[in-house]
């Protein structure tokens, strides 16, 4: 089993985020900012289902290549906010409106931006094992 930072257990989300056409991927390093992990990994999602395929293929693929497990999951009853805790690194899955509506990325604007040119280089020689 290899062991990954946060930085990448982060980057190799969004990846897998990518690859199931989430929208919108964002990855706030929040190490600096806050004690509750080192990185938020946050993407949108046009339906429900959606909310939950992103969320299920986020926690087997991460199981499948890294033998890892969540800390901890949880969804709302409507299935349109799914957080996936990896202790360092928190994944929110979440349906347009919610992600509008709770706007995380303007509460935790202190926050360090990794772009997207950069978590896909990370990532670019794991792409076709994480699909």
């Amino acid at each position: 089993m290899t062991q990954l930072s946060s930085y990448e257990l982060a980057c190799i989300s969004a990846r897998i985020l990518d690859n199931k056409l989430a929208k919108e991927i964002m990855i706030l390093n929040i190490s600096n900012v806050s004690v509750v992990a080192d990185y938020f990994v946050i993407c949108s999602a046009d339906s429900t289902t959606q909310v939950r395929t992103l969320t299920e293929s986020i926690k087997d693929k991460i199981k499948e290549n890294y033998e890892m497990l969540p800390t901890r999951s949880e969804n709302d009853l409507k299935n349109r906010w799914n957080l996936v805790d990896y202790s360092d690194v928190i994944i929110h899955v979440l349906h347009k409106e919610e992600r509008q509506f709770y706007a995380l990325e303007q509460f935790w604007n202190h926050a360090c931006t990794i772009n997207e040119d950069e978590w896909m280089k990370a990532t670019e020689e794991l792409k076709d094992k994480l699909l």
